[in-house]
C-alpha cells in the first residue's frame, strides 16, 4: 500500500551502485543550472530572487518522494512564472509583502487542485487542451516573456510591462534612457549563452555568464554608472510560511490557480511521458498530479512558487546520466547548501543578466514550425494555433488560453458535425467496398445504395446525415434498398436514433425505400436494441457484414 502512495519505496530499495555516479554528476548539473534560473524566473514572477532558490528546495524534496517520473527536473520555469505575474499582478502590485502572500496562496491552491484531480483520477481532463492550442499559447507567452525582460535589459523602468504593443511604443518613445552600460551587459550575456551552449554545450553556460558578470561588475564597480545588480540575498533556509487564505484572494485567484494547473500538468506529463518511453517505464499520470500537487502544497509553506516539470532542465538531468528521483534530492540539498553559506556571491549580479537568461531559455519555446505543420496537415487546426497565438498577445495570457481552449472545441464540434461521407461500391479483383469517388470502377447496383458515415451519430450532425442521405436518393430515383454501413459508427445518442427511425419511417412511407444495417458495432447494437428496434425493424440492424446484407436482398429476406 505504501508503494503505491510513495513511489520512492519503489526504487529505492532496488538502488543500483552503478547509478549513483549518473545522479551524482546530474543533481550537480541542474543544480548549477537551476540557482541562475530560479532566480530569473522569480524575478519574471514579480517576486525577490531569494524565492525562486526557496522554490527549488522542499518542492524538488517532497516531487521525489511521490513523483513517477525518474528523470523529470521539477522547479521554477517560465511559463508557470509569466502566469503568475499575469494572474496576481491584476490584485496586488508586484514585489509587495501583499504580491508575495498571494503567490503563497495561489501556490497552496494549484497544490490542492492538482492533488484532488490525483485523487479523483482526473487527469484525462487536460486532453480537452490540444497540442495546437499549447504550442500556439506557449509561443505567444514567449514573446510576451522575453519582451516582459526589456526594462531590464536596457535599464529603464518601463512602466507597461504586459502588453507587448506598449512596451515596444514605449520603448520607441524612451530610446534616449536607456542605460548603454546595462545593454551592453545584456547583450553580451545573450551572445555568450546562445554561443557557449552551441559550441560547447556540455559547459553549463548560464553559470559562466553569471559568475563572469558578477566579476566584471564587482571590479569595475559598474553598480555606480546605474547598472542595476541584485543586492542583498537573504541567507539561510526559508522559514515557515503560512498563506493567508481569504474568500476574497481565493475567488480572485481561483482562475488562474486553475490555468496554471492544466498547464503546468500539460509541460511536466509531456516530458516524463517523453522521456520515459525511451527508458521503458512507466509514468502515471493521476499519480504525477499527486506528487506535483504535494509538491506544490508543501512549497507554499516554505515561501516558495508555483513549480512544475521543466522541459529544458528534464533533458539535462536526463543527459547528464540521472536514473532515479535521487538526482533530484541532490539537487534539492545542493541549492540548500547554497541558501545557507553562499547567496553572499550573488550581490553583484546584474538584473541585465537574469533577464538575458530567461530571453535565452523562452526563445525556444517559439513554435513556428509547429503552426507551418498544422496548416500542412489540415487548416482547421492551423487555425487553432494561429487564434490561440493572436488571442495571447492581444488579451492576456489567461484570455489566450481561454479563447484557445474554446475555440479548438468548436472546431472539434464542427469536424464531428461535419463528417466524411462516402458512397460504396463493389471492387470485384480486390474483394472490397470502397468510395466510388477514390475508385469510380467500383460497380454499383441501380436499386441498391451503399452508404457509409464515418463519424459518430449524434443531435449535432443527424442533419447532415439526413441532407446527404437525401441528396444520393434523389439521383438515384430507383433505389430500393440502402445498405447503411455502421463499421465507423462507434457511438450514437437517443436523439440521433429517434431522427433515424424517422428518416426510416419517412423513406419506407413515401418511397418504398428498406434500410438495412452492416458492421454495427456491440455498443450501438445495444442502443438500437433498447429502443426496441428488434420488435421494430427484426434482423435489419444485425447483418455481419455489406455482403451478408446484399445477401439478404437478393434472397428477398427483407
Amino acid at each position: 500500500m505504501i508503494k503505491k502512495l510513495m513511489p520512492i519505496f519503489e526504487w529505492l530499495p532496488n538502488y543500483k551502485k552503478s547509478d549513483l555516479s549518473g545522479d551524482m554528476s546530474a543533481g550537480l548539473i541542474v543544480a548549477i543550472m537551476l540557482i541562475p534560473q530560479g532566480m530569473a524566473y522569480a524575478m519574471l514572477a514579480g517576486l525577490p530572487p531569494v524565492i525562486g532558490l526557496y522554490a527549488s528546495t522542499v518542492p524538488l524534496l517532497i516531487y521525489a518522494l511521490f513523483g513517477t517520473s525518474r528523470q523529470l527536473a521539477v522547479g521554477p520555469v517560465a511559463m508557470v512564472s509569466l502566469l503568475v505575474l499575469a494572474g496576481v499582478s491584476t490584485i496586488a502590485e508586484p514585489g509587495t509583502d501583499e504580491y508575495i502572500s498571494l503567490v503563497l496562496l495561489l501556490m497552496f491552491m494549484i497544490g490542492v487542485i492538482q492533488l484532488l484531480m490525483g485523487i479523483l483520477k482526473l487527469g484525462f481532463l487536460v486532453n480537452f487542451m490540444s497540442h495546437a492550442v499549447i504550442s500556439g499559447f506557449t509561443s505567444a507567452a514567449a514573446i510576451i516573456i522575453g519582451l516582459s525582460q526589456l526594462k531590464h535589459l536596457i535599464g529603464v523602468s518601463l512602466e507597461a510591462d504586459k502588453d507587448v504593443f506598449l512596451i515596444l511604443w514605449e520603448t520607441v518613445n524612451r530610446i534616449s534612457e536607456i542605460n548603454p552600460v546595462t545593454l551592453s551587459i545584456g547583450v553580451i550575456s545573450i551572445i555568450l549563452l546562445i554561443v557557449l551552449k552551441k559550441v560547447i554545450p556540455k559547459i553549463p553556460a548560464p553559470l559562466i555568464v553569471v559568475v563572469a558578470s558578477i566579476l566584471t561588475v564587482y571590479f569595475l564597480q559598474l553598480q555606480n554608472t546605474g547598472v542595476k545588480i541584485i543586492g542583498e540575498v537573504p541567507q539561510g533556509l526559508p522559514s515557515l510560511s503560512l498563506p493567508a487564505v481569504t474568500g476574497e484572494a481565493l475567488i480572485a485567484l481561483l482562475p488562474i490557480a486553475l490555468t496554471i494547473s492544466f498547464v503546468g500538468f500539460m509541460e511536466s506529463i509531456a516530458m516524463a511521458k517523453a522521456i520515459a518511453a525511451k527508458e521503458k517505464y512507466k509514468v502515471v499520470p493521476n499519480k504525477e498530479l499527486t506528487g506535483l500537487g504535494l509538491a506544490n502544497i508543501g512549497g507554499s509553506f516554505f515561501s516558495g512558487y508555483p513549480v512544475t516539470g521543466g522541459f529544458s532542465r528534464s533533458a539535462v538531468n536526463y543527459q547528464a546520466g540521472a536514473r532515479t528521483p535521487l538526482a533530484t534530492i541532490i539537487t534539492a540539498v545542493l541549492i540548500t547548501l547554497t541558501l545557507l553559506f553562499f547567496t553572499g556571491l550573488f550581490y553583484y549580479l546584474p538584473n541585465a543578466v537574469l533577464a538575458a537568461i530567461i530571453m535565452v531559455a523562452v526563445y525556444s519555446l517559439i513554435d513556428v514550425k509547429e503552426a507551418k505543420y498544422l496548416f500542412k496537415i489540415r487548416k482547421a487546426d492551423g487555425s487553432v494555433w494561429v487564434i490561440t497565438f493572436l488571442a495571447t498577445l492581444f488579451f492576456g495570457i489567461v484570455e489566450g488560453i481561454i479563447i484557445g481552449v474554446i475555440y479548438s472545441l468548436l472546431v472539434f464540434v464542427g469536424k464531428r458535425s461535419y463528417p466524411h461521407v462516402a458512397e460504396l461500391g463493389y471492387l470485384e479483383e480486390e474483394r472490397v467496398y470502397r468510395n466510388i469517388q477514390r475508385y469510380p470502377n467500383a460497380e454499383t447496383e441501380r436499386e441498391t445504395l451503399i452508404y457509409r458515415f464515418d463519424s459518430s451519430l449524434f443531435f449535432a450532425n443527424m442533419g447532415i446525415f439526413e441532407d446527404r442521405l437525401n441528396e444520393r436518393l434523389i439521383d438515384k430515383p430507383d433505389t430500393k434498398w440502402v445498405v447503411l454501413d455502421f463499421s465507423g459508427v462507434n457511438t450514437i445518442d437517443a436523439v440521433a436514433i429517434h431522427h433515424l427511425e424517422e428518416i426510416m419511417e419517412t423513406q419506407a412511407n413515401d418511397h418504398g425505400v428498406i434500410f438495412l444495417f452492416s458492421g454495427v458495432k456491440g455498443p450501438v447494437r445495444d442502443l438500437f436494441e433498447k429502443a426496441g428496434w428488434e420488435k421494430k425493424y427484426g434482423d435489419v440492424y444485425k447483418f455481419m457484414s455489406i455482403n451478408h446484407a446484399r445477401q439478404a436482398i437478393r434472397e428477398e429476406r427483407v
